[in-house]
Order: C-alpha cells, then sequence, then structure tokens
C-alpha cells in the first residue's frame, strides 16, 4: 500500500505541475532564460527526458517523504498536509533560493519554483496520509 501512495503522490504533483507551469509559462521561460521557438514554446519541448527525469525526482521525493512520515508517525491528513508544507517551504524552497542566487538568474524564477516545491509539498504530505 506504501508503494502505490508514493506513486499517486507523484502523478498528483506532475499533474499539478503541468498546471502550475501552464499557467506561469510565460514568466517562467522569461526568468528562466529558456530559449522560446517560433511556436512561443521551449525549444526542445518535444524531448521528453526531462519530463521523465522530474518524474523520478518526485517520485523520489515522495518515496522519502513517505519513509519520513512513518518515522515520524505522521498518519493524519492534518499532520501530512504540514509535514509536505514544511518540507516544501523549510527545505525545498530555500535549496531553490540557494541554487537560484549563485547561479546569477534572476530571483522571479525562484519564487516560480519554490512556489511548485512548496505546493507539491503540500500535495504529497495529504496524498501520502490518505492512501
Amino acid at each position: 500500500m506504501e508503494f502505490l501512495g508514493v506513486l499517486v503522490a507523484a502523478v498528483a504533483s506532475f499533474a499539478f505541475g503541468a498546471f502550475y507551469y501552464g499557467a506561469l509559462s510565460k514568466p517562467w521561460m522569461e526568468a528562466s532564460g529558456v530559449p522560446i521557438g517560433e511556436d512561443g514554446k521551449p525549444v526542445g519541448a518535444s524531448n521528453p527526458v526531462p519530463y521523465i527525469v522530474s518524474f523520478i525526482c518526485i517520485l523520489l521525493v515522495a518515496g522519502m517523504m513517505r519513509h519520513a512520515f512513518a518515522m515520524a508517525g505522521i498518519a493524519s491528513v492534518g499532520k501530512g498536509a504540514i509535514g509536505g508544507l514544511g518540507i516544501g517551504l523549510f527545505f525545498i524552497a530555500p535549496w531553490i533560493f540557494l541554487n537560484t542566487g549563485y547561479s546569477a538568474r534572476p530571483w522571479k524564477l525562484a519564487v516560480i519554483d519554490s512556489g511548485y516545491a512548496v505546493a507539491t509539498g503540500l500535495i504529497c504530505g495529504i496524498v501520502l496520509t490518505l492512501i
């Protein structure tokens, strides 16, 4: 049952990412400096590798969150939501800001990417405690 919860959490987070980055595609592309083709989409957007790698990464995070939740005895939806939110807000988002700062990229990019990390931490925390 644990693997199913991890898989569903990863799928939910990946699906949210499609919506989130779809809604913020223009500011994200501008801030990230990704080359844009004549069609208005990032060059190489049809390459499946980044999507596969991102799903694997989300799966790894969800798996580790499940493990941490089990060790901490987090089983209720409320505690899962707080735990996931905390992981996104206090572990992942600061790392994104750190990497953004040292790579001399716009802070707007860190805000957008961190928003996704915080939201998906919350989503994973909720899903992991529901399944």
